[in-house]
């Protein structure tokens, strides 16, 4: 199965995304579930146009493929800011407040290591929820 990196961006407004390995596609949302859709209407229209058109389909486009979606810090801290604070991300993280409020306004960029250690923290805290339901 194909992997195909979905880069997404955010904006003052909404999310922009584009996939790394094909030019030409590229999608608009205003949340991220929506940008995800679009994205993925934007291959399909894609696909489409080039078929009529008589024009190749990129090789991992062709069969099936998975879309790995990638945001970095900066806009992760930025887009979730008002639900995330940085007093509970660093319970979470084990990142000092400090550290975590230069990677959201731009004066640092995390190294991989950070990265993955927030990551794996936001990625077992959405895992934790999911586990329990409400009664």
């Amino acid at each position: 199965m194909n992997k195909l990196t979905v880069i997404i961006e955010s904006a003052p407004n909404n999310f922009g995304a584009y996939i790394k390995e094909i030019d030409g596609i590229t999608a608009i949302g205003y949340t991220l579930l929506e940008m995800k859709q679009k994205i993925e209407e934007a291959i399909a229209v894609y696909k489409e146009i080039h078929e009529e058109d008589g024009y190749d389909i990129p090789e991992l486009l062709k069969g099936d493929y998975q879309l790995i979606f990638k945001l970095d810090v900066k806009s992760f801290l930025e887009v979730y800011s008002g639900i995330l604070t940085k007093a509970g991300l660093e319970r979470l993280t084990g990142i000092n407040q400090k550290q975590l409020w230069h990677y959201a306004n731009g004066s640092v960029t995390p190294r991989k290591k950070q990265v993955e250690k927030i990551q794996n923290a936001v990625h077992q805290f959405g895992e934790e929820l999911c586990s329990v339901e409400f009664c």
